[in-house]
């Protein structure tokens, strides 16, 4: 049984190995670019009533360094619906809005639009709650001419498929016989691209992350934290290796009574 315990580690661990192991793997003139961001984000799951449903929102502010210029601007709101403790169903839409950034950039400023829908599980090992998150995403991703002048004109949306898994464990920090509000948070979340307009990157990113957190009474909780993100570009060749603060606030207030 003591081996259960490290369970969610292994698996983080395990996650981050498998991704990295697939972005070293290509060919030998890829390109590392290393880039700095931050990202400020707000994470709201809020129980309607005493029902199983509820209303999901995260907005997401992320700049290239602490903040001089934009990186990318996420809203995903949704729909979640509890099916037991330890099971929530969830799906929604989202809007992001993409700046050019790096050394390799995209040529323009792109909007996307997205479908997604996601299964979270919920246990509890030893002191460690973990979460496992599969998720889909129908992404339709805008494409603009080829034209250098100004933005260069919309001409529709390319769709794209997308799976992604993450693990999150959140160990609480506190001595025997006391309670603290404070906690370490970890995760990985790794992500493949699937489908006809996938081509040189079915390996899409990686993302590693931990973070010192805070309980917030009556309201959630707060987290600071380090994000090593991996990104193989469209092209196959460029990986992006970003370095991001991350900021994250989580509500789970209930709405109603």
């Amino acid at each position: 049984m003591k081996t259960t315990a490290v369970t969610p580690w292994a698996l983080l661990l395990a996650c981050l190995a498998l991704s990295l192991g697939a972005a070293r793997a290509q060919e030998p003139d890829r390109v590392s670019d290393p880039n700095g961001h931050a990202w400020y984000m707000y994470f709201g799951d809020h129980q309607l009533g005493r029902g199983p449903f509820g209303v999901h929102f995260d907005g997401q502010w992320r700049r290239q360094g602490v903040g001089q210029k934009s990186q990318q601007l996420l809203l995903r709101p949704g729909i979640n619906y509890d099916i037991s403790p330890t099971a929530q169903a969830s799906g929604g839409y989202a809007f992001i809005k993409s700046h050019p950034y790096g050394d390799y950039p995209a040529p323009f400023t792109t909007p996307e639009h997205r479908i997604w829908q996601q299964l979270v599980l919920r246990q509890q090992i030893g002191k460690t709650g973990v979460a496992h998150r599969f998720r889909l995403e129908q992404r339709f991703v805008g494409a603009r001419e080829s034209d250098a002048t100004n933005e260069g004109r919309l001409l529709g949306y390319s769709h794209r498929n997308r799976f992604r898994y993450f693990t999150k464990g959140v160990i609480p920090l506190r001595k025997k016989g006391t309670d603290s509000t404070l906690f370490i948070a970890a995760y990985n979340e790794v992500m493949f691209n699937f489908g006809r307009n996938v081509q040189n990157n079915i390996f899409d990113q990686n993302r590693a992350y931990i973070a010192l957190g805070r309980k917030i009474p009556g309201l959630g909780s707060l987290e600071v934290g380090y994000l090593q993100q991996t990104v193989q570009q469209g092209n196959g060749r460029v990986f992006e290796f970003n370095h991001t603060l991350q900021i994250g606030l989580f509500s789970t207030r209930r709405l109603g009574r």
